[in-house]
C-alpha cells in the first residue's frame, strides 16, 4: 500500500510541476540595453561571453561585477553582458549602475518576461559562458572567479 500511494504521489507530481523547455545549446539572446543600445548575441561570435544574471539586492552579484569587468577588460576575446533579473524600474538599475559601474552592457529581465532561449536562473548570480561558436560551454551557480573562468576558457 506504501508503494502505491507514492507511486501516486509522483505521478500527481509530474503532471502539476510545470514543464520547461531545454535550453538551446547555442542560445539567442536580443535585447535593449538599459544604455538605450540594441545588444545581440549572435553579433559576439568569434568571441566568449559572460552571460551574467544578477540583481541589485543580490549581495554576492554585487561583489562579482567589477571581477567580470576586469576579466573582460585583461582579456580581448572576451566580452560580457550583464543580466539584471528583477522587477524594478530601469531608472533605478541605472542609478544603481551609475554607483557600480560595469564596462559592458547590462540588459533588464523581468520575472514575467523572462529569456527564452535561457534557462530561469534558481539562485543569483547565475552565469553562462558561451564559446566563440556560439554554443553554451560551462553553467556556473553562485559567485565566479577569475580563476574558474579562465579554467573554463582554457586560459
Amino acid at each position: 500500500m506504501k508503494l502505491f500511494a507514492l507511486s501516486l504521489l509522483l505521478a500527481v507530481g509530474m503532471l502539476t510541476t510545470p514543464v520547461y523547455a531545454a535550453m538551446p545549446a547555442q542560445p539567442s539572446l536580443k535585447a535593449t540595453a538599459l544604455d538605450g543600445k540594441p545588444y545581440d548575441l549572435a553579433a559576439q561570435r568569434g568571441h566568449w561571453v559572460i552571460v551574467n544574471f544578477w540583481a541589485t539586492w543580490c549581495v554576492p552579484c554585487i561583489k562579482e561585477l567589477p571581477d567580470i569587468s576586469h576579466f573582460v577588460a585583461t582579456h580581448p576575446n572576451v566580452r560580457a553582458v550583464g543580466v539584471a533579473y528583477e522587477d524594478t524600474d530601469p531608472s533605478d538599475i541605472r542609478a544603481f549602475l551609475a554607483k557600480h559601474p560595469v564596462s559592458y552592457p547590462v540588459v533588464q529581465v523581468t520575472m514575467d518576461k523572462p529569456l527564452t532561449d535561457f534557462d530561469e536562473p534558481l539562485g543569483l548570480p547565475t552565469t553562462w559562458l558561451i564559446s566563440p561558436d556560439g554554443k553554451v560551454a560551462k553553467h556556473f551557480m553562485g559567485p565566479i572567479t577569475s580563476a574558474a573562468l579562465s579554467a573554463a576558457i582554457g586560459k
